[in-house]
């Protein structure tokens, strides 16, 4: 199976969506059919209790949910306002939750609070930047203080539809904010498998999309195979496993003895982490435990690690080398680890 495929289907009762890419799968989204919101999800708030050191604040967002929000400074007990789930928390954890509200489609972000005109950087073509910018000034001229960011994938869109659905998000962005409520609730649900699929999965374009059926397509036994706590690094290995502290990552060269093995599977790893971390939904900090190599050769590992996760979906921050000489990353936690399902 060679190309894109975008294949929606069902995996063990739950909607949800797989992108493969030249037989290998690349993306994998599932529906959380519990009661945790959904990342993305907007709830008009009540300020609940302080967290003295930490500046955070505990939020209501219903009778029975509570979130984090980290920085709390200036609010009081009692008071309302809007918030936005980043992502999954344990089940003894507060859902964490900001006050920076994006709402996300296909081709544009609003931006609550936040005012502006903006093109996405990865726009360099000067006169598709300035037709994108005059597009979007056109469709919503009176903006306030609602930002509007045209994402990369405008740019080969249709221009209609760049503009319904630029009309549409900002329908919706202006009906959750004037809302005028007093009382904890759900405003804006975050999207399913479906939905977010459509608004992440822009590129590449995919040469198919089905409903065939996880079964029909293999991703099914692919999913299986995302048990293992190891992936191949051709000829060595990279061993992942899962605290509840951090994921822990340990490179292995194998059966390869050279010189230059370890910077070889390092490389590897660097290349096929970001997937391996998307697809198994892990997150927080990752704690990388190279093979050995010289210490001249951690900037190109380092180089490689940081060009591979620029291009992935899930935002990743590089933290940098520990006296150990271990490398440690922090990934937001936007996905239920897969192994919660498995």
């Amino acid at each position: 199976m060679r190309g894109c495929v975008v294949a929606f289907g069902t995996w063990r009762d739950r909607q949800s969506a797989a992108r493969m890419i030249d037989g290998h799968l690349d993306d994998l989204l599932i529906d959380v059919e519990d009661a945790h919101p959904r990342p993305g999800a907007i709830y008009r708030a009540i300020c609940d209790r302080p967290v003295k050191g930490q500046g955070g604040m505990f939020v209501r967002l219903s009778d029975t949910q509570k979130g984090f929000l980290r920085q709390a400074k200036g609010l009081a007990a009692g008071q309302s306002l809007f918030v936005q789930v980043t992502g999954y928390a344990e089940a003894t954890k507060a859902i964490p939750v900001t006050t920076k509200l994006v709402v996300k489609s296909r081709y544009v972000l609003t931006t609550p609070g936040a005012p502006g005109l903006n093109i996405a950087r990865s726009i360099k073509n000067t006169a598709a930047h300035d037709q994108l910018l005059e597009l979007a000034d056109a469709t919503i001229p009176e903006r306030a203080d609602i930002g509007i960011i045209i994402r990369t994938a405008a740019l080969e869109a249709d221009p209609q539809a760049v503009v319904e659905d630029l009309e549409t998000t900002w329908a919706v962005t202006q009906a959750v904010m004037s809302d005028d409520g007093s009382a904890p609730e759900l405003l804006l649900d975050g999207p399913v498998a479906r939905e977010r699929a459509w608004i992440d999965w822009t590129t590449p374009l995919p040469d198919e999309i089905t409903e065939a059926g996880f079964e029909t397509l293999g991703i099914a036994d692919a999913i299986a195979a995302e048990k293992n706590t190891w992936i191949d690094l051709r000829p060595g290995r990279a061993f992942i496993e899962t605290t509840r502290a951090f994921v822990a990552v340990d490179v292995d060269t194998g059966a390869d003895a050279s010189v230059a093995a370890g910077l070889k599977a390092n490389l590897m790893l660097a290349k096929v982490l970001p997937r391996t971390l998307r697809v198994r939904g892990l997150g927080g900090q990752i704690v990388i435990d190279p093979a050995p190599m010289p210490k001249k050769d951690r900037q190109s590992f380092e180089t490689a690690l940081k060009a591979a996760f620029r291009r992935d979906l899930v935002a990743t921050t590089a933290v940098g080398w520990t006296p150990l000489g271990h490398y440690e990353l922090t990934r937001k936690r936007e996905r239920r680890p897969l192994g919660d399902y498995l």
